[in-house]
């Protein structure tokens, strides 16, 4: 089967092409923030976020994960915001997690909405080959407890993580009365890191299945179709 297998693996070479038609539509970037309290920073971080992506010309949109039920497996699978979020997961090209660090971690309501994503839907991955940046905000001294934690979840997800990352210290100090962020050297990073995302997303949207295609994967596929 072996020899099988390599002498297909040769015939079929030309699929790891990675020549591609160019998309031409907007960046489409999917935010998601971790808290539910009324001003909630992690969400106003990702709102700034989704301001500088709409000026750079992103489609942006935003889940609000409010009524979200908590993961139980397939239980709640049903659940109107379940299949709004994999709806979105799907639609998008690229994400932004904004979180709050609590107990040194990313906040439960972050994870549950991950939690809620599975690697595959049917045939469909809705998270693998797609761009991610990650941001923090925490209440005290700068950390970057929760962004670590989020980027080996996004590693987890398959999503191709960019390198920059933002995170915020005394975010309470940070943000106008109106929500918007005030000029400040924790601004200017989360536009770099917009930048960054924009440009990796466009970079890699056209190949992303050329990028996350797997040796191990094909071989199973080549294995069922002998059966």
């Amino acid at each position: 089967m072996t020899d099988s297998f390599e002498r297909y693996e040769y015939e079929q070479f030309n699929v790891l092409n990675p020549s591609q038609p160019v998309s031409s539509h907007s960046a489409r970037i999917l935010m998601l923030y971790g808290s539910l309290r009324e001003r909630s920073f992690s969400r106003l971080a990702a709102e700034e976020a989704a301001r500088s992506l709409k000026k750079m010309g992103a489609d942006i949109k935003c889940f609000n994960p409010k009524g979200l039920p908590l993961y139980d497996g397939d239980i709640s699978s049903g659940h109107p915001k379940v299949q709004e979020l994999r709806e979105l997961m799907q639609w998008s090209e690229g994400q932004v997690w904004s979180s709050p660090e609590i107990h040194g971690n990313m906040s439960g309501l972050l994870k549950t909405q991950i939690d809620w994503i599975p690697l595959s839907i049917g045939a469909v991955r809705p998270t693998q080959g797609k761009t991610l940046a990650i941001m923090q905000v925490t209440g005290g001294s700068q950390s970057f407890n929760a962004i670590n934690n989020m980027r080996v979840l996004g590693r987890w997800m398959r999503m191709l993580t960019i390198p920059n990352q933002s995170s915020v210290a005394k975010a309470y100090q940070e943000f106008n009365d109106d929500g918007t962020m005030k000029d400040s050297p924790y601004k200017d990073r989360i536009i770099d890191v917009m930048e960054e995302l924009m440009r990796f997303t466009y970079l890699t949207r056209d190949h992303k299945d050329f990028l996350v295609d797997r040796y191990s994967e094909r071989k199973s596929q080549f294995e069922l179709k002998l059966k």
